[in-house]
């Protein structure tokens, strides 16, 4: 019996093949919406975890200031020092490793190709805090560092603007009025909610003293903590320490700030996860209008056929026939829109990954979640249209004009 049902339900479809396809275009819209903001939300939050992850884990970013700038009003605060670094490394337990970084910006130009990029100074500490393979020639050695040699690391959005995707390694460009020989290139990272992780040079922390900034000021540590240690008793020996170090007497706010990168991946991971809920929850809307719109073309298609419907009781059939055949019209509707937003669905994340650069990814879990809520409409909205004509009275419906 459910086949033939079936088979009646999708001849009226058919029929009707316009007014079948404007009936379902909310389910479209709102399964193709839900889906492609859920996957996207996830996509993005994974891009995020995987940016944090590459500024390496268990790691604490120290810097003048309070917050990511350094404040208002009041008197600029000192910047670190060699001896800060060395007073963290050696008088802080459960400290790995601690990289000073020095940074400017300036033009890289290599015959004729010029790019504005950031320059990063630092020491080999930084490859231990925040490893980076390379993916083609060398780390600079000690006598390198320590001489203040003008040699560097150059990312891949530096290579591919400046060698085309070339080779890079063995070459020497220049750097403002400054000339580099290149003795590395660094593998690629990505870019997202940091900005372009590859648009850097990396060199000893020396050179970018003497060679650009003309101080030994130091804007920025990386302490790479032991995983064996709490990161929380970590930072509060190290604000003890700075305090002690900077003079701040007792009542005083620090003029420095300590920053736990698996505290920034919780928070981002939490708002895009929160963005992405409210943003799935608006596009369900549009599965209760297209619900709606469901229902009300049913009833309209139950008082069409309202002598159909007569003939059919008077012939022997039973009300309850009569309502699984709207009922299976119903749900079959409500299932083909929701079969549409899959696919549309996946046409759209498909073309949004590449310009939000984040991962490709598909989760059955939300396609089939999206397509159940689609079937469940169907039942839900269908119910009282399919009610209505099972309940009609065979002589009146065949009076029906």
């Amino acid at each position: 019996m459910f086949g033939t049902t079936l088979v009646l339900a999708l001849r009226s479809i058919r029929r009707h093949l316009l007014r079948s396809f404007l009936t379902i275009l909310g389910i479209v819209i709102g399964v193709g919406a839900v889906v492609t903001m859920v996957t996207l939300g996830k996509a993005t939050t994974a891009a995020v975890q995987q940016q944090i992850s590459a500024l390496g884990t268990n790691v604490l970013q120290v810097r003048p200031g309070q917050g990511f700038g350094r404040g208002g009003g009041g008197p600029r605060p000192p910047e670190f020092d060699q001896a800060d670094v060395e007073a963290i490394a050696n008088q802080v337990a459960g400290v790995t490793a601690v990289a000073p970084q020095a940074s400017t910006t300036a033009t890289a130009i290599y015959e004729g190709a010029n790019w504005s990029t950031s320059i990063n100074g630092t020491t080999s500490a930084f490859l231990t805090v925040q490893p980076w393979p390379l993916s083609a020639g060398r780390y600079w050695t000690a006598a390198e560092q320590e001489a203040g040699k003008a040699v560097c690391l150059i990312g891949n959005t530096v290579r591919q603007n400046l060698y085309r995707g070339g080779d890079a390694v063995g070459t020497r460009m220049r750097l403002g009025n400054i000339s580099c020989d290149v003795i590395g290139t660094l593998s690629k990272r990505g870019q997202g909610g940091f900005g372009d992780q590859d648009d850097v040079v990396v060199m000893p922390i020396k050179a970018v003293q003497r060679r650009f900034t003309g101080s030994r000021d130091i804007r920025l540590m990386l302490v790479g903590v032991d995983s064996a240690y709490s990161t929380d008793t970590v930072q509060a020996q190290i604000a003890d320490l700075l305090r002690q170090r900077r003079r701040i007497t007792d009542g005083k706010d620090d003029d420095f700030n300590i920053f736990d990168t698996a505290q920034i991946r919780d928070t981002l991971t939490g708002t895009t996860t929160l963005l992405t809920r409210i943003v799935a929850a608006v596009a369900g809307i549009s599965l209760v209008v297209g619900g709606i719109g469901i229902m009300n073309i049913m009833l309209v298609s139950v008082t069409e056929r309202t002598r159909e419907i007569g003939i059919r009781l008077a012939i022997g059939a039973v009300a309850r026939e009569v309502l699984l055949q709207f009922l299976v019209e119903a749900v079959a509707l409500s299932c083909l829109g929701g079969i549409i937003g899959l696919i549309l669905a996946q046409g759209v994340i498909l073309a949004l990954v590449p310009l939000m650069q984040v991962p490709w990814t598909f989760d059955p879990q939300i396609n089939l979640i999206a397509f159940a809520i689609s079937a469940v409409i169907g039942v839900v909205f269908g119910y009282f249209p399919a009610r209505r004509a099972a309940a009609l009275n065979p002589i009146d419906a065949l009076r029906h004009e």
